[in-house]
């Protein structure tokens, strides 16, 4: 876990917050207007807030900012006992979103993010009101990739099968950028001794890695899937339906298809917009955060 103050040379500014209401010391980062609309922004694999380094200021000069850490990630704590799935981040986000009393939510979220906001809407519909998607998917839109698995989750099938997995993401520390190029990352330009520094630093050791470790075996050996079914069987996927969405795709993304991305978004959303953007990987908040931030806020003040 990263200290609490530590700022990576000033790259990460923000005053950092704690909750300790989902049973682990959870940070977040709180910016903005108290009065602001809510924006609540959700990271993924293998990634932490940080990622919306250069997002936050020019969302948080309108809006209220609000990015936590997924147990296990940045400078939120890594038990070694709690379940590292989809169910457990999503109830640690509800867990959050009580404690900070927040209502009238607009969720932004990429990789895994996706279907953590998919979930928690159709668990909450009451408390969400748009949902911004970036390279990621809901999940509950019946969307399919159709030239099979990702580059990534080739990569994850491989060495599960080979039985080296847990020692390759178990080392993320020195990997960390390796593995977000399997995924998709692209800002080669932007890569310095602060930038390997920030995003290797949640991993001194195996046991940090146990969330990034169990991300894509979430996926890869199908634990995800009765969470979803439960979802679908009780939640309320037709609140979910109605609210308003936009979807951001890159095409040099290596994790999620695109196709899969987009048709998943179209099963559930079929009128909303799709912005197709090119050159883009995976983590786009990397490659085009100001693209991103004027995005957020025409989608804002075009669905009131």
């Amino acid at each position: 876990m990263i200290s609490a103050d530590e700022t990576f040379d000033g790259t990460w500014p923000f005053e950092p917050h704690f909750s300790t209401t989902a049973g682990f010391r959870q940070h977040y980062i709180d910016e903005g207007p108290e009065d602001g609309e809510v924006l609540v922004l959700l990271h993924g694999e293998p990634t932490w807030g940080y990622l919306y380094r250069n997002m936050i200021p020019g969302l948080a000069s309108k809006y209220r900012v609000i990015v936590p850490d997924h147990m296990g990630f940045g400078k939120s704590a890594t038990p070694q006992d709690r379940e590292y799935t989809l169910r457990s981040h999503v109830e640690n986000l509800e867990c959050l979103i009580d404690a900070l009393g927040h209502k009238a939510i607009t969720f932004v979220g990429q990789d895994w993010g996706g279907p953590m906001i998919g979930a928690y809407t159709a668990r909450n519909p009451e408390k969400v009101q748009r949902i911004f998607l970036m390279n990621t998917v809901l999940g509950y839109g019946g969307g399919k990739a159709s030239g099979g698995k990702t580059p990534w989750f080739q990569w994850i099938e491989k060495h599960a099968s080979n039985g080296t997995l847990e020692g390759i993401l178990g080392e993320m520390g020195s990997t960390v950028l390796s593995v977000m190029k399997i995924i998709g990352f692209q800002n080669s330009a932007g890569v310095t001794d602060t930038w390997i520094h920030a995003y290797s630093a949640p991993f001194p050791d195996r046991e940090s890695c146990i969330g990034a470790i169990n991300f894509p075996l979430d996926i890869h050996e199908g634990r995800f899937l009765s969470f979803v079914r439960e979802t679908l069987e009780q939640g309320d996927i037709a609140a979910l339906r109605s609210k308003p969405a936009m979807l951001v795709s890159g095409d040099k993304d290596f994790g999620i298809a695109k196709d899969h991305a987009i048709s998943d978004f179209k099963g559930l959303f079929p009128q909303a917009p799709i912005v197709n953007v090119e050159g883009v990987g995976h983590f786009c908040q990397e490659d085009i955060p100001d693209t991103l931030v004027a995005l957020i806020d025409g989608f804002v003040q075009s669905n009131p």
